[in-house]
């Protein structure tokens, strides 16, 4: 291992027993024991299930991680996303050695601190001040250690009026604060962090990735990042590893990978409208199909806002002349109450849509910086010839999931109430 190099995971996997506490029976134990006897392989790896969650079982073991390859380098920010159940936590847990992988090795060089759960290392009697002292020597550091820095962690926890009052009257949101104030004080060379900062409210979050990149860039120290917070893996982490059932599906750059998840392969997303029978219009041109893009391609499942995404209508032409044609597509935004938020027609900026003497056409319209809020939409298209009404779905043709990103550019997240639109401002002062 180079000396850039500061974690090295080769063929990492993990291995349950679905349904009971423990690996195995004694049955399964002495089989195991016979087979190593006999310089034979754990017989036990040879079976198991994918880890998908939603799926039945087939085997009574469960590969929750199965052959995991990455190299992280010194100083660098890793992000590791994925769904519920992708195998993240899992992942942590053996880095952090808080569970041991079934095969595979794991090389580190220098201390790991991990704050993995909420509150992890907090005794509820003891004081925030006592359990500073205590959550500190669980991750390594000594008592002098402790006090040389102990006014700087009481500070950015922003928990000093409770200091010396018993941990069992935080909020889990305290708590957090306090944990996470002394993993990021320990200046460790590996810090892991596994969602806890969702439990934050929206300052502390900001102040505490703040934090992490400082530690990154002027410590030189190295930050695993587990986040289902689009907008903070983007704002913060240099590289992004992708989960799935267990297995590696991504390891790229940040952008590219938060690209990759929201993204769906599935023939799904792409919904097919020929079958609509609740529509008007004369029919020459009809819509088709009808599926979201990003910028590098990929059809997505959600976007983020902030994001530039294109909307993609597939159009079959029936009966045009396509010397005299004159497409005009127009597309509208409902939010969830069927409340209008948003029309634009293409004619709205003067773009004729034509169709080449083409059987079917694709036309796609980029939104730039995507100012919705965070939730579900639903999008309903009408399409136009010669001003003539060709074709108009009486149903929604798609759909929008928006999440939370980084509208602003700027590591703030905004207001996230019940306000739909985001806006951006030119600040002038006289």
């Amino acid at each position: 291992m180079s000396d850039d190099i500061i974690l090295k995971v080769e063929h990492l996997s993990k291995q349950y027993r679905l349904g009971v506490v423990g690996t195995g029976t004694v049955a399964h134990d002495l089989n195991r024991t016979w087979h190593r006897l006999r310089g034979k392989e754990d017989p036990y790896l040879q079976i198991g299930a994918v880890n998908d969650r939603s799926a039945a079982a087939s085997s009574d073991y469960v590969w929750a991680l199965q052959d995991i390859n990455f190299e992280v380098q010194r100083g660098e920010i890793l992000g590791i996303i994925g769904k519920n159940g992708a195998g993240k936590s899992t992942l942590l847990k053996i880095l952090s050695r808080v569970t041991s992988p079934t095969t595979g090795s794991i090389k580190t060089k220098g201390r790991i601190a991990s704050l993995l759960e909420v509150g992890t290392g907090m005794h509820p009697e003891l004081t925030g001040r006592e359990n500073i002292y205590l959550n500190g020597a669980i991750l390594g550091m000594n008592k002098a250690e402790i006090s040389s820095k102990i006014d700087e962690i009481v500070e950015f926890s922003g928990c000093q009026m409770y200091i010396d009052t018993p941990v069992k009257r935080y909020s889990s949101g305290m708590r957090v604060r306090l944990g996470f104030a002394v993993a990021a004080f320990l200046e460790p060379d590996i810090l892991v962090v596994d969602e806890v900062l969702a439990v934050g409210d929206a300052e502390f979050q900001k102040k505490a990735i703040g934090k992490m990149q400082d530690i990154s860039n002027t410590s030189g120290r190295t930050v695993l990042f587990v986040s289902h917070n689009m907008a903070a893996v983007k704002n913060l982490c240099t590289r992004c590893v992708v989960l799935k059932n267990g297995s590696t599906q991504f390891d790229g750059k940040t952008e590219e990978a938060i690209s990759f998840y929201l993204s769906n392969t599935n023939f799904e997303l792409v919904k097919d409208l020929e079958a609509i029978s609740d529509r008007s219009g004369t029919g020459e041109a009809i819509f088709s199909r009808f599926y979201i893009e990003d910028r590098f391609g990929n059809k997505l499942e959600y976007t983020l806002n902030g994001d530039s995404v294109f909307f993609c209508f597939e159009i079959l032409i029936n009966k045009i002349d396509s010397y005299d044609c004159y497409l005009d597509l127009g597309f509208s935004i409902y939010n969830e109450q069927d409340e209008l938020l948003s029309v634009i027609y293409s004619s709205y900026q003067q773009k004729i849509i034509n169709t080449d003497k083409k059987d079917s056409i694709i036309v796609k319209c980029q939104i730039d910086s995507l100012p919705l809020n965070s939730g579900d939409y639903i999008i309903k298209g009408r399409l136009l010839n010669n001003n003539v009404e060709s074709d108009w779905p009486k149903v929604p043709i798609g759909s929008l999931n928006v999440i939370k990103g980084d509208f602003y550019g700027t590591g703030n997240l905004g207001f996230d109430g019940s306000s739909k639109f985001l806006l951006k401002g030119s600040w002038h002062t006289k």
